[in-house]
């Protein structure tokens, strides 16, 4: 095996998963670290009772055997969305979550598909009471004492800030105070998701033990990897310019790039950033909301963001490699059905459809191409023996 350069090392070592640092703080969210809020939102990741109709929970599209992803082009709950499942494991070091970015912590992310009508399709009167009825001693061991919601003329079932008109019109029939009271339960749901969430990391895969060989400069880190997978591994750090978007020991910068990624047939482009920026400005529940238990100094993201929606147009944050043989198939709305396809897809460099695409041709051969997607399966977990 070629020896590596010095500044190849350093790429090496960027990417390997002992570079991972700890786990940033979510001031936001004060429960975060608490294992019995995170014992709570592991139970409610997978309780099918949070939608509405009882066959949705969470884990449905978020599949630990699938890297908490569910292999569909388009997540599908109660029908179909328009985007792809996005893992959750890392998902805590990202300031911005979803493929626009629309949402700036785990917790508020956890609660966009609550109220979907597409995805679990309830609403935050529903779930308030099904905290009531099957979790209130954990509820209350955390969050303190649940309001008397068997006063069903105050808090009907069916109450939320939702599509579906008679939730909505019984929403707005509340007083201010017990809308707040609904808010606050289904807040500390979110909540509780999140401090489970915070606690799925990547596991270690072979290019971590090569690097982590190489780094000791131990003679086995030649037998880790084939000459195949080492070829598409220099690539990948070089003449491919992957890491341009996939850097970091999560195999993710966490921004937004516009990638000339074909729409789905049939459906006008999706603005993706674009339209993500104002939607996080205007979250209910973003670091800057009553809801959040952050100062507003610490909401440095959502202050400082990047306010630049028609240069970011067509733009997708670049989903982590880490298992991404697990994941197919490819892109924001599964339009790449294949590995194969997507890296054609880098190399030939497609106009957009709409935004400005960042992508320029490659001068890679189709051999090229099979020892880069060699080199991406060298980063699915290794199963622990």
């Amino acid at each position: 095996m070629p020896a590596f350069a010095p500044d190849e090392v350093e790429a090496l070592r960027s990417l390997w998963i002992g570079s991972l640092p700890e786990l940033p703080v979510d001031p936001s969210n004060r429960v975060a670290d608490d294992p019995a809020a995170a014992a709570l939102g592991e139970a409610i990741f997978a309780d099918a009772r949070f939608s509405a109709n009882g066959e949705v929970s969470c884990a449905s599209c978020h599949q630990a055997e699938l890297n908490f992803t569910d292999g569909l082009p388009r997540a599908r709950g109660i029908a179909e969305t328009r985007r792809k499942t996005m893992t959750v494991v890392g998902s805590a070091y990202s300031p911005w979550l979803f493929w626009d970015g629309r949402k700036d912590s785990q917790w508020a992310q956890a609660l966009g598909p609550m109220e979907d009508a597409r995805e679990h399709g309830g609403n935050r009167g529903m779930y308030a009471h099904v905290i009531a009825e099957h979790y209130r001693a954990e509820y209350e061991a955390i969050f303190g004492s649940l309001p008397n919601l068997d006063d069903r003329s105050r808090f009907p079932d069916g109450v939320g800030p939702v599509e579906d008109v008679d939730a909505r019109a019984n929403w707005e029939s509340m007083t201010a105070a017990d809308r707040d009271a609904v808010t606050e339960i289904y807040v500390n749901v979110g909540k509780s998701i999140a401090a489970f969430e915070r606690g799925l990391m990547p596991g270690p895969t072979r290019l971590d033990a090569f690097v982590e060989a190489l780094l000791a400069d131990q003679p086995e880190a030649a037998g880790v990897l084939t000459p195949d997978e080492t070829a598409g591994l220099r690539l990948f750090i070089g003449e491919a310019r992957c890491t341009n978007c996939h850097n970091g020991p999560l195999f993710t910068n966490n921004s937004f790039h516009t990638t000339g990624v074909p729409p789905v047939g049939g459906q006008a482009p999706d603005r993706g950033r674009g339209d993500g920026i104002g939607l996080v400005q205007s979250d209910e529940f973003n670091c800057l909301s009553r809801w959040s238990d952050a100062d507003p100094d610490d909401c440095t993201a959502l202050r400082f963001l990047r306010d630049d929606a028609d240069a970011l147009v067509g733009a997708f944050k670049p989903p982590t490699l880490r298992d991404v043989s697990m994941v197919g198939p490819y892109m924001h709305a599964g339009q790449l059905a294949t590995l194969a396809d997507v890296l054609r897809h880098y190399r030939d460099a497609p106009e957009a459809a709409i935004g400005h695409s960042e992508l320029e041709p490659l001068d890679l051969t189709d051999a090229q191409l099979a020892q880069l997607e060699a080199f991406l399966r060298t980063l699915d977990e290794v199963p622990v023996r």
